[in-house]
């Protein structure tokens, strides 16, 4: 899997949900499919009269989440801007000609009430949960890393017990000294977490 496939992926999937947060901090979350995507950049539409936008414009912050049919879900977190006001036509018009329907929704010269918002700075955590032992892996859109590093590590106060490779669903866990975590297969369920008697798994993120 590589940051190409992912983009694809998100790309046949087609309607995505897109998490925001308002003015109040409250979590909020809709269906977005009026999207176009770059290999370096993703490129969506709203009304400027929408919420949807109003959140945009103040926070920025945004995830966004695809689930394929083969139980692969896809992560992207980063921050929307709204283009320049010398590009919002180009890329409107480019959503437009990509996703006729949008034709019944905004027909004409009302297409103008759409802003048109770019992310070319995420993380994309890719996570399968079709094969076994599962597989994750983060990739990063543009230069900046959004998300710390998450998840579980073993330390050096690891005694060898192996408690946690017995509680470990995805047998994920390798011995030695310490133990170590495979990361592109843990769950971060916990488990290892709540059942070492010394306290030597730590939980970053």
């Amino acid at each position: 899997m590589d940051l190409t496939t992912c983009l694809k992926k998100m790309e046949l999937v087609g309607v995505l949900a897109f998490a925001t947060v308002d003015s109040e901090g409250a979590p909020q979350i809709r269906n977005i499919s009026a999207i176009h995507y770059e290999t370096d950049a993703i490129y969506f539409l709203t009304a400027r009269g929408k919420n949807f936008c109003k959140e945009l414009q103040e926070d920025g912050r945004v995830q966004i989440l695809c689930y394929t049919k083969y139980k692969e879900m896809i992560r992207m977190s980063g921050r929307a801007y709204a283009v320049s006001d010398d590009e919002q036509e180009k890329w409107r018009d480019m959503i437009f000609e990509e996703q006729p329907y949008l034709a019944n929704v905004y027909p004409g010269d009302t297409r103008e009430i759409c802003t048109i918002f770019c992310i070319d700075k995420a993380d994309i955590e890719y996570f399968n949960l079709g094969v076994n032992p599962i597989f994750r892996e983060i990739y990063h859109l543009g230069d900046d890393i959004i998300e710390p590093q998450k998840g579980y590590y073993i330390t050096d106060a690891c005694i060898g017990c192996g408690k946690c490779l017995s509680r470990c669903p995805q047998r994920c866990i390798d011995e030695g000294k310490p133990f170590s975590i495979r990361q592109n297969n843990c769950l971060h369920c916990g488990a290892c977490f709540e059942n070492c008697p010394v306290q030597a798994v730590q939980r970053v993120g």
